[in-house]
């Protein structure tokens, strides 16, 4: 079956345009069910049927696994084959049948507006590195782009004089406008750092690391750590985190989803939607915090 996932991966790539990060985890998802197929149930994945998947997700469960990741597992699994059928490999999808119990998703944690200024305001433009990470700040807030567009961005991405920049990701493309203090930091970092720091003048990579080359989800990842420490932020902040604020703040003043929407780049407006429950959530708070009747 190996052969058949492969397959099931380039489907992904190619013809779903699926992002890596989730192609990867689906293909993670399918090969640990074929390991427990192979080694507990004695048969293949083209053999297993739904009473035999049914043990291996209350293995998963057994095993401590968290609702949100056997839900997942089998998201991935009922993906496959129903890929396999309608291909014609397989007749019929042994797992289309099962249902596990809805896991409640929990509303993605958003910065305050203070708590952004603070983020923004810890890199100290005195080095290379300081303008880059200021830029990198100011650029994720501003645009709400994921951390993989972020560091997949190319110099002719970014039209500095216009105050856009233009992200592709899953074969689209969109244009999405900076706020003036970003394209201030953009435009230093730009013009008076970036050449000094790439290692190659062919580089096309926006942002790279001290090595000048394109830098790496790691790399970034490491940096907003450094910096929500240093602002001495309690809240855990992740590259999303600023996507997910930078959602929150534009529909709390005012800014409809389907523009939002389409700044995020979500295919299906569900996906916003999420954002409206966060605001009123955070006006229900404040509410219950400050009404004398509360």
């Amino acid at each position: 079956m190996t052969d058949y996932i492969n397959l099931y991966e380039s489907y992904l790539l190619e013809v779903k345009h699926a992002s890596a990060n989730t192609v990867a985890s689906y293909i993670r998802d399918l090969k640990q069910f074929d390991t427990y197929v192979s080694a507990n149930l004695g048969c293949s994945l083209e053999q297993v049927t739904g009473d035999q998947s049914t043990v291996y997700f209350a293995w998963l469960t057994n095993c401590g696994k968290s609702s949100a990741t056997v839900t997942r597992s089998l998201a991935s699994i009922k993906g496959f084959y129903g890929y396999l059928v309608t291909s014609g490999i397989l007749e019929s999808n042994p797992v289309k049948a099962i249902h596990l119990a809805k896991v409640e998703k929990k509303l993605p944690q958003i910065l305050t507006g203070r708590e952004v200024e603070l983020l923004l305001e810890q890199p100290q433009c005195t080095d290379p590195k300081g303008f880059r990470d200021k830029a990198m700040l100011e650029l994720l807030y501003a645009t709400g782009i994921r951390v993989s567009e972020l560091i997949s961005l190319n110099v002719e991405d970014v039209n500095v004089p216009a105050g856009f920049i233009r992200c592709a990701s899953n074969g689209k493309s969109r244009m999405i406008p900076l706020y003036p203090a970003a394209i201030r930091a953009l435009q230093t970092y730009m013009n008076q750092i970036r050449p000094s720091m790439i290692a190659d003048p062919t580089e096309q990579a926006v942002f790279v690391n001290l090595s000048g080359e394109r830098m790496s989800r790691q790399g970034f990842w490491k940096i907003i750590k450094h910096y929500q420490q240093t602002a001495n932020i309690q809240k855990d902040i992740t590259p999303h985190t600023l996507r997910h604020s930078f959602a929150a703040h534009l529909l709390e003043n005012g800014a409809d989803l389907k523009s939002i929407q389409e700044m995020l780049g979500h295919s299906d407006i569900s996906s916003t939607q999420i954002y409206a429950q966060i605001v009123k959530q955070n006006l229900k708070s404040v509410y219950n915090k400050f009404h004398p009747k509360a």
